[in-house]
């Protein structure tokens, strides 16, 4: 058996791969690993439990809170929230482990489990492999500590959260968003409730679209995987700018009045710029991974802010930010950690600072985008090939020589497995799209016939 936890916690089909036994075994590990790390220090622990819409998180939640209060700790279920919000109120509440049930972009059939530290904090690899080790050890035959009567852990709802996590959002902005008109696609997920209420109360005026989730079509043709129909909803509704979210809402992609794509290396680059401005943008940099496009490291570079890349996951940006008090960091996809504010990636704090960002400038989100020029770039994922392979293929190093011979210094390849899904991703910049392409094909064949 492979390791459980990849990139973004633990993931699978639900009731198939991620079985109610299988959250339900890793909820009561991950007490006992915190119990041992000296985490509860004594004291009646208590943990934030929520989840997104999706039908199978309504049983995988019931074995999470089992597992939890099996193990005596305390659980504070806040039913449909994003990620982004249960951390927040994992550390705003001083709970000790805060857990989220979501498959964050994938599919509805697809579901997650990933546990957050004391503060709201994602879980170091050593945590996460120690909580995997016992796990396995109790499946093996070593049984659990059992607390009885009074040592079991207590359940009860914590509906306050809601309003809680809008408050927080709402009162971190700089400015109020009166004027604007804003298109949000809520992915049929967990923000449908949270991000309109936060738009709305910052004075904004909101037209939703993917916002009526009934647990089976969340990230349906919409949200930030699938920007048609937002694209068409801006430019029907005459909007300023629209806002996407994914399924869990840790994510947020923009589209300008014209109903452009603007990405996550954008949204980074129009932040760090507002950061900048406002003498919090620590040490005058950003944190971004691998995969940013390489218009965004030139023209932070133009700007005089310095870039620092990371693997790719938010978890590693969030590490580096971390050790060295950056401020703004972020990935391609739309994950934005604004670190004075989140322990996370927030696709609704970064909807609602790049919206700030249009309504004290004036500037249409395009020309605030226009800091940064897009290079052609190419990505294809590669589907049913051994990922373990990647690097270690002669076959596949050849093929990735030759193609950067190709480009020269105008181009770059990278190749990654998925850290959530069973694929290889092709990355392919060059100065010519076409160019790109060509070249992302051939290095999509030569995954094929290397790990396939």
């Amino acid at each position: 058996m492979g390791r459980l936890f990849g990139t973004d916690g633990v993931r699978g089909v639900a009731n198939a791969d991620l079985t109610a036994e299988l959250v339900l075994g890793l909820s009561v590990a991950a007490a006992h690993v915190l119990a041992e790390a000296g985490t509860f220090e004594g004291h009646r622990p208590t943990a934030v439990v929520g989840r997104d819409p999706r039908a199978s998180g309504e049983f995988l939640e019931a074995a999470v809170v089992a597992g939890l209060a099996s193990a005596g700790v305390d659980v504070l279920r806040v039913g449909v929230l994003p990620t982004p919000a249960v951390a927040h109120l994992t550390g705003a509440l001083g709970a000790d482990l805060g857990v989220m049930l979501s498959a964050s972009h994938n599919a509805m059939p697809d579901n997650g489990v990933k546990f957050f530290a004391r503060g709201g904090h994602k879980l170091a690899d050593e945590l996460e492999d120690r909580i995997e080790a016992v796990y396995q050890e109790h499946r093996r035959g070593e049984p659990w500590e059992r607390p009885t009567g009074a040592g079991v852990g207590r359940v009860r709802d914590y509906d306050e959260g809601v309003d809680r996590y809008i408050a927080h959002l709402v009162g971190v902005l700089p400015n109020r968003l009166d004027g604007l008109r804003i298109v949000l696609d809520e992915a049929h997920g967990a923000a449908a409730r949270v991000s309109p209420e936060a738009f709305a109360r910052a004075g904004a005026e909101v037209v939703t679209i993917g916002a009526e989730p009934d647990g089976l079509n969340i990230n349906d043709g919409c949200g930030s995987t699938h920007l048609g129909p937002l694209k068409a909803a801006v430019v029907e509704h005459g909007a300023h700018l629209g806002i996407a979210h994914d399924g869990d809402a840790d994510r947020c992609l923009a589209v300008d009045a014209e109903g452009n794509e603007v990405d996550g290396d954008q949204i980074l680059a129009v932040l760090a710029l507002a950061l900048r401005e406002a003498g919090h943008l620590r040490s005058d940099t950003v944190v971004a991974t691998v995969m940013s496009n390489l218009g965004f490291k030139l023209a932070m570079e133009r700007e005089g802010i310095q870039l620092v890349q990371t693997a790719v996951g938010d978890r590693y940006v969030l590490e580096a930010m971390k050790e060295h008090g950056y401020a703004l960091g972020g990935e391609q996809s739309g994950h934005v950690i604004i670190l004075d504010h989140a322990t996370t990636g927030d696709g609704t704090l970064t909807g609602l600072m790049l919206a700030a960002r249009v309504a004290a400038t004036g500037r249409t989100l395009a020309d605030l985008a226009g800091v940064m020029e897009r290079l052609p770039q190419v990505l294809i994922n590669v589907p049913d090939v051994d990922k373990s392979r990647v690097s270690t293929s002669p076959e596949l190093a050849a093929a990735v020589a030759e193609a950067e011979r190709e480009l020269g210094s105008t181009g770059r390849v990278l190749l990654r497995s998925s850290g959530t899904e069973p694929l290889v991703r092709v990355m392919v910049e060059a100065a010519d799209t076409d160019q790109a392409r060509s070249v992302a094909g051939r290095l999509a064949d030569a995954v094929k016939s290397a790990l396939g």
